[in-house]
């Protein structure tokens, strides 16, 4: 299946390579004798290939500048570096030293706690300085291209990257948090066979700017950026009332929608995207800047072992495991990275995931699917696992939520409380979660950018109509 996501996107296209199963960065390649190898595609267009992505794709390394990638304009954007970076990039531009980390501590405070814009909007830096940082510099943000409301409250952006590369970003408000489900990457590499997301080719990494970015655009959209230290001292104490994920009650926020809680679950699989994704949470859990506690961050990983310990020692988030499965042969049909990764190694890397504990247990997703998963038997095993691995763990039990082209059912509502009841039983907590969003395809495993859908007779259609007009 393909999201439409073609030529003018293609990192072949503006390479100006035109074969079918190499234009499409979504598509299988249509026949495997046009297919074009990395290494040619590699010397032909100067391309690179993505970090840690097991298919042959790749993708354009633009120019970098002092280490950063400046804009179509020369102007570097702030979004995604630390205040560190910020002094020496000011001290090359022409600052001196102790000036540059003047500028720099102000400049942070105010893109990443006071959320502005606008070099003009920060009225402690002078006058004059202004305009000098808005010729070398820009406070970018991803594009919205569209923005969506559930009838049940949650919201879904399709977002845009610089270079015309779209994913999305999900909210969900309850009664005491709030929780913005982030993506890691554009595609997946993983291909779930029950999650949409899956169905798409990895076109790249998300960097650490459009990561962060989609936290601040959030904000941006709920109107939560204090406006001022007393803003900012209110907001704090509301966040020491709001209860984390495992608690029964929380905090109350009038307005429902207060941004509380970040789950790294969105488009892609966050460890293999591992140093934009820490770097991201860093600036999230940086208490000059965004200020999330990271007990309030959960990373999802379908089990990337190698990338799991330094989750644990370098971010130090909460983490979620997609396990889905219990036996080698269903799990290898529906996550294929337990292929490589099987669920004994993964549950041991769990178990020695750095300060897991009964205060801070792993959680465990596991979709419901007709006739695959849900039996009591698998609902007995599950138990038995988790226990023979001494694993303080929550099962998130996932109503598994259709998109076209599914190859699979969701277990009935009764199926499903008997699965959960057995878990319970076997002393493991297991609720089942409410879908949000389904009706903006903005569920659990629905995820895909498809703000335009075409058909694979349509696809071959403009392709060749691209090709024959620049043969021609």
């Amino acid at each position: 299946m393909c999201d439409g996501n073609l030529t003018k996107r293609s990192p072949f296209a503006r390479a100006g390579i035109f074969r079918f199963g190499a234009i499409c960065t979504i598509c299988p390649p249509i026949m495997s004798e046009q297919h074009i190898s990395t290494a040619a595609v590699s010397t032909a267009a100067g391309l690179t290939p993505i970090p840690g992505n097991v298919d042959p794709m790749t993708v354009a390394r633009p120019s970098l500048v002092d280490g950063v990638t400046p804009r179509e304009d020369g102007r570097i954007d702030l979004i995604g570096l630390p205040k560190k970076r910020i002094a020496e990039l000011f001290e090359g531009a022409g600052l001196d030293v102790k000036a540059a980390k003047l500028r720099a501590k102000q400049v942070y405070h105010w893109l990443y706690h006071r959320g502005v814009t606008e070099f003009e909007a920060m009225t402690d830096i002078a006058k004059t300085m202004r305009p000098w940082l808005a010729e070398r510099f820009v406070i970018g943000r991803p594009e919205i291209v569209e923005a969506q409301h559930s009838s049940d409250g949650t919201r879904k952006w399709l977002l845009r990257t610089a270079d015309a590369h779209d994913f999305e970003m999900v909210f969900i408000p309850d009664a005491d948090r709030g929780t913005l489900c982030v993506s890691s990457q554009v595609g997946c590499t993983l291909n779930c066979r029950f999650c949409h997301t899956g169905t798409m080719r990895l076109v790249r990494n998300l960097t650490v700017g459009e990561i962060v970015g989609q936290v601040m655009l959030a904000r941006d959209s709920l109107s939560e950026w204090p406006k001022n230290a007393e803003d900012s001292r209110r907001l704090a104490a509301l966040m020491d009332d709001i209860g984390d994920d495992d608690d029964e009650e929380g905090g109350y926020h009038p307005s429902g929608r207060l941004l509380t809680n970040i789950v790294m679950m969105g488009m892609g699989e966050p460890l293999y995207n591992f140093d934009n994704v820490r770097d991201a949470l860093k600036l999230v859990m940086d208490g000059d800047g965004l200020a999330l506690s990271k007990r309030r961050i959960t990373l999802s990983t379908s089990g990337v072992i190698p990338q799991m310990e330094r989750c644990g020692e370098e971010i130090g988030v909460n983490l979620a495991v997609s396990l889905h499965a219990v036996t080698k042969e269903v799990r290898d049909e529906i996550v294929p990275v337990n292929k490589k990764y099987g669920i004994e190694e993964l549950l041991q890397a769990c178990a020695d995931y750095p300060r897991v504990s009964n205060a801070r247990r792993i959680t465990f997703e596991y979709v419901m699917l007709k006739d695959k998963n849900d039996s009591d038997d698998d609902a007995r095993e599950l138990v038995r696992l988790l226990k023979h691995y001494k694993l303080p763990a929550k099962v998130n039990l996932i109503p598994f939520n259709p998109w076209p082209g599914a190859p699979y059912e969701c277990s009935t509502p009764e199926r499903i409380r008997a699965f959960s009841d057995i878990v319970f039983q076997g002393g493991i907590s297991a609720p089942v979660r409410t879908p949000r969003g389904r009706d903006i395809d903005a569920a659990c495993g629905q995820l895909k950018t498809a703000a335009e859908k075409k058909s694979r007779a349509e696809i071959d259609r403009l392709l060749a109509e691209k090709e024959a007009a620049l043969l021609g």
